[in-house]
């Protein structure tokens, strides 16, 4: 075989996130009603846990799997939730972020449009892992986004 290997493989960007859940099947069942995920492959493990998953979302990867504390793959501590946010950027996030609420899907951010030019919100899928939706709707030079940003952020309440 003379053919060289990509040291990316087809399909997969740069960066790929990797999610721990707890009830991978479950998860990926949810990633399917609320993102429309196509399973690519799934590598089931002894005991029926799910050892390593791929989905695509839009043209992206999405790897996951159970937790097993065994072998240090568990779940992050956290009272308050993932400090990390999965982005998506979609044709229509109103028809997407709605879908992600019916699979059960709470809001963390109504959907609303923002100072940067998108139609943005969040919502943390039953796993606990936070996800931006967002469907971008106008082009803004930097000065047009630093005048919105500072008149949105002047009817902010004042962090202490």
């Amino acid at each position: 075989m003379t053919d060289k290997v990509k040291a990316i493989p087809d399909g997969f960007h740069t960066i790929t996130p990797h999610l721990t859940v707890r009830d991978a099947k479950r998860a990926i069942e949810f990633y399917q009603k609320a993102f429309g995920a196509e399973v690519l492959h799934v590598a089931p493990a002894p005991g029926g846990k799910v050892m390593h998953a791929a989905l695509k979302i839009g043209d992206s990867m999405l790897m996951l799997n159970d937790e097993f504390p065994e072998y240090g793959g568990q779940l992050a501590p956290s009272a308050a939730g993932s400090a990390v946010a999965l982005h998506i950027y979609l044709d229509n996030v109103d028809a997407a972020f709605a879908r992600a609420v019916s699979a059960g899907a709470t809001v963390k951010m109504p959907l609303m449009d923002q100072f940067w030019g998108d139609r943005y919100g969040q919502v943390v899928d039953p796993f606990g892992h936070r996800w931006s939706l967002a469907t971008h709707n106008r082009d803004m030079t930097q000065e047009e986004m630093q005048r919105e940003q500072e008149k949105a952020f002047s009817k902010m309440p004042k962090s202490a």
